[in-house]
């Protein structure tokens, strides 16, 4: 049988008697099986790009002339749905993640056997030292195939990089000679398909269009976030099926899916932080169209396949039109008609400048890592942070981007450097950083703009065939207007103007502060410690945020506090005092946290409170050092390093402590790391204080 008539029968076993490869799909796996080369697909989502490298295993693997294809893929959801798929065409699929510990040995013995078709491997898995030490050199002599899946994460100039997809350079070099390699991306423009093919090396490059003929792109601008979540209460409805809810941050997708519920719709809510068994119990209810919607954060993304999924919503605009035309993918597969409703929020902007704060960190914290790391014992991610002044997850990425350089690597026990000479390119850096603004741009046109809003899309990921779609709300006038029911309405800002989030104490000192002179370790004593405390809100939240951002965000000015902001603050007491888990007693006296950035908000706010609760305001408690001696720092070990032997208490107040009946009431403008509370509480704590309440306006996040 010719080998397209047999590619033909495999694709009739994965989707069913009526499918038929498209001419290109038939392209790459002829490349693949009978060229034996490497083919880059950049093509739209549900082209059937899954297809080519299930069909291409099938082929290669027949009598077993050919080791596994080896899979790496970037999210557990779309390894199971692999696994999944694979087994409909016989194909024996594993996967190797961190939610199968228990199964690694088995699937590794496995795979030495040659009984595994299909391994999926994410590609953290690569540089994991047992990993790349016991398993990798035999896999990648052995791969029959190699398929790299959401390829544009190889390249830096993408919106979705990630570090350990570099590493495939590694595995690309040992392969056997002629081995064919698959790259696969939805996502990538002209420059991200160029640079991609180039790791690659001679690549045959399969374009199609991106026209996604299903839906129905529209945006709609409403002037609030209570009028957005009004907005959804009342439209869910309207929208077809069941689909997808995203927001940009974690606290807005727990907020949406609340309030929803608490609306009489039937949602779930997924982001990063949650259990992996909630997250996949969610995927599978919007699987099975047992909640009108998930509301996601991008942490549902790449991967995911529901076919007749109906809408995708976005309250807040990602930061590149190329990641939303990547989420919104994830509609209308298998459904003639799709709605996608972009609903931007002036907010937008400060979220995604806070994510590119996260981006790779200055020359001289490099080198002062890599000094660290210049010794004969490795040392862990954790004992690097007194010594380097980053928040663990921009440690990790900086310590990623440095392995795959090869100036650093990971072994058992942490990191070391390797000694090879090492660059910082900062002209590079500064230019992803240009084209990252750029994309922010282009973001804000799209939302504006009164033009066809998929050719907009295409044309920025480089489409040469884009034209006006017809569909969308420019070329064929809204389906949606930006009408919301007064009793929505009302319910979304009674929902949203809730006031009152939790500050958890802390209890246990950050590793390795006696490295860098600070005698403090292990668990902090109780008598030391503060109570969990009460913050009005977060800086992230979609109803208190922005008004706690012009007061306590980064940028925010000094002034007194609000009337408004006070009136929270004793709703917030209220509920502390008579909610479902009190204060233990009554507080008998405010301290403030003496600030150097906002003395009037902070002092004011004691007063006001002092004032209200009839306490007696016994003082601030004094900073000392120079000015931004005791400032934000990046990781939990360096603010304590900060901190430490920052403030004073002045007689009067430290004369006052011991004879307190009652917890003090500790006040500030801002938790971020959550120390200066910890330290301060600790300070009052050993000087008499019985009881630590601590108080703030926001907490960072």
């Amino acid at each position: 049988m010719a080998v397209r008539e047999r590619a033909e029968a495999v694709l009739r076993r994965l989707a069913g008697d009526h499918a038929r490869l498209r001419e290109d799909q038939w392209r790459a796996i002829e490349a693949l099986v009978v060229d034996r080369r490497r083919v880059l697909c950049v093509q739209r989502t549900g082209w059937g790009k899954s297809a080519v490298y299930f069909v291409a295993t099938a082929l290669l693997r027949e009598g077993k002339q050919h080791g596994p294809t080896v899979i790496v893929s970037p999210l557990l959801a779309l390894m199971r749905n692999q696994v999944e798929s694979a087994a409909r065409a016989g194909i024996r699929a594993r996967t190797i993640n961190s939610a199968n510990l228990d199964e690694w040995d088995e699937i590794t013995a496995e795979i030495h056997a040659g009984t595994v078709d299909v391994l999926l491997i994410s590609p953290e898995r690569l540089n994991n030292p047992d990993f790349r030490d016991g398993v990798l050199p035999k896999l990648a002599a052995t791969t029959g195939l190699l398929v790299v899946d959401e390829a544009h994460c190889v390249s830096d100039w993408g919106h979705d990089f990630r570090p350990d997809y570099r590493r495939l350079r590694t595995f690309l070099a040992n392969l056997p000679e002629r081995t064919p390699v698959l790259a696969t991306t939805a996502t990538a423009n002209a420059r991200v398909t160029q640079d991609v093919a180039e790791q690659l090396g001679d690549a045959l490059v399969l374009r199609g269009t991106l026209d996604r003929e299903s839906l129905r792109l529209g945006v709609l601008d409403l002037p609030s976030p209570a009028h957005r979540l009004a907005w959804l209460a009342d439209h869910l409805d309207r929208l077809p099926g069941s689909g997808i809810v995203y927001t940009l941050t974690v606290a807005a997708a727990t907020e949406t899916a609340e309030f929803l519920r608490g609306r009489g719709w039937s949602v779930a809510s997924y982001t990063g932080q949650a259990e992996d068994a909630d997250r996949r119990a969610a995927e599978q209810d919007l699987l099975d169209n047992k909640i009108k919607a998930l509301v996601a954060t991008s942490a549902l993304g790449m991967g995911f396949d529901k076919p007749d999924l109906g809408f995708v919503v976005h309250l807040g605009a990602p930061p590149s039109p190329i990641a939303y035309y990547q989420q919104v993918g994830r509609a209308g597969r298998a459904v003639e008609h799709a709605e996608v409703l972009l609903l931007p929020g002036v907010e937008d902007a400060a979220i995604w400048r806070y994510f590119a704060s996260l981006a790779f960190p200055p020359e001289e914290q490099v080198r002062a890592v890599l000094a660290a790391l210049d010794t004969e014992r490795p040392i862990s991610t954790q004992a690097l942070e007194p010594v380097v002044d980053l928040r663990r997850a921009r440690l990790e990425l900086m310590l990623k981007v440095l392995d795959v350089d090869g100036a650093v690597r990971r072994v058992r026990g942490g990191w070391l450097a390797t000694g090879e000479p090492w660059v910082y390119d900062e002209a590079r850096l500064r230019r992803v950083a240009d084209a990252r603004a750029a994309e922010q741009r282009a973001m804000r046109e799209y939302a504006s703009t009164s033009a066809c809003r998929m050719r907009y899309l295409r044309e920025g990921l480089d489409d040469t065939g884009a034209q006006d779609c017809g569909r969308c709300d420019n070329c064929a006038g809204p389906l949606f207007d930006a009408a919301v029911s007064e009793a929505a309405l009302t319910a979304a800002q009674t929902f949203l103007g809730r006031p009152g989030v939790p500050i958890p104490p802390k209890k246990l000192w950050p590793t390795g502060l006696e490295a860098v002179g600070v005698p403090l370790k292990g668990r902090i004593p109780p008598a030391e410690q503060a109570l969990p405390g009460r913050a009005v809100g977060r800086l992230s939240d979609l109803g208190w945020g922005g008004r706690l951002r012009g007061l306590a965000g980064p940028e925010a000015p000094d002034g007194p506090v609000p009337d408004d902001v006070v009136a929270a603050v004793v709703e917030v007491l209220k509920a502390w005092a008579h909610g479902d888990d009190p204060w233990p007693r009554r507080p008998a006296g405010v301290v403030a946290v003496g600030s150097r950035t906002r003395p009037l908000l902070v002092g004011s706010l004691a007063e006001r409170i002092a004032a209200v609760g009839r306490l007696p305001l016994l003082g601030q408690v004094e900073p000392t050092g120079p000015a931004g001696a005791g400032g934000p720092r990046g990781n939990s070990a360096q603010r304590v390093r900060a901190l430490h032997d920052a403030f004073r208490l002045p007689d009067e107040l430290a004369g006052a402590l011991p004879g307190l009946d009652g917890p003090v009431l500790l006040v500030d403008d801002l938790v971020d790391s959550g120390w200066t509370m910890g330290m301060v509480a600790r300070l009052l704590r050993r000087a008499g204080a019985p009881d630590v309440l601590p108080l703030a306006l926001a907490v960072a996040g």
